[in-house]
């Protein structure tokens, strides 16, 4: 079949893959230019870390966390341009996202600048996602692919953290709601960015039913592919 070629992605299914390399055949290098950027955004994530809450360097840090962030989309671009995409890199690069949200999540929670129950969500569905990965991993060899709305989700949450992190523009509370756990929303002044945490959240939530939908689903037909097969 050429560069083509056809192999069971799960019980009862057959996935025609590309050449090595490519988004539908991963490959297994591991030293590639992709890899390699999304290594570095690890360590600024680490660095941020230290010098937005041990240094107290507000400035500095955001700039370290916005640079992190933007790099989530040269990585993934480099790999496809260059025909580099591996399953190193899948299974690397969602982590260092989390890895680099959580820091952001951690930095504003230490200096008092987040509400707990946006930290609550955004750590449960990943840990209820991580779960639901496994689950199914053992009804499907290939990884549920990412959604839009999960990379929506992680485009507005990392803005919305990144203007929290620089502090600015600072708007006056809208007053739609009377609740003290919803800045901005309530007579409470906030940053602007807390517009787009908020419409993370809900993306969020919406990502979570998305993927439980296709998870049960695939799971039903592993269930009726073997059952055929009896």
């Amino acid at each position: 079949m050429g560069d083509y070629e056809a192999r069971d992605g799960g019980v009862g299914e057959r996935v025609l893959l590309e050449r090595s390399g490519s988004s539908d055949n991963p490959s297994h290098q591991v030293l590639t230019l992709a890899n390699l950027l999304t290594f570095t955004r690890l360590v600024m994530t680490l660095v941020f870390l230290w010098v937005f809450c041990a240094a107290d360097l507000r400035l500095a840090g955001t700039v370290i966390y916005v640079v992190a962030a933007s790099s989530d989309f040269l990585d993934g671009l480099i790999a496809r341009a260059t025909n580099t995409v591996s399953w190193f890199g899948k299974v690397l690069d969602p982590i260092v996202d989390r890895m680099l949200l959580f820091s952001g999540v951690l930095g504003l929670i230490i200096r008092g600048e987040l509400p707990a129950w946006v930290a609550v969500l955004v750590v449960g569905r990943d840990l209820y996602l991580a779960i639901g990965m496994q689950i199914v991993r053992r009804f499907r060899e290939r990884p549920i692919d990412v959604v839009f709305i999960g990379k929506l989700t992680t485009a507005l949450l990392m803005f919305g953290f990144s203007d929290l992190l620089l502090g600015a523009p600072v708007v006056d509370g809208l007053g739609i709601v009377d609740v003290s756990w919803l800045p901005l929303l309530n007579a409470t002044p906030a940053p602007i960015g807390m517009l787009f945490v908020y419409a993370g959240c809900v993306c969020s939530v919406a990502t979570a039913v998305v993927y439980s939908c296709q998870g049960v689903a695939f799971i039903r037909e592993a269930g009726a592919a073997e059952a055929r097969s009896e």
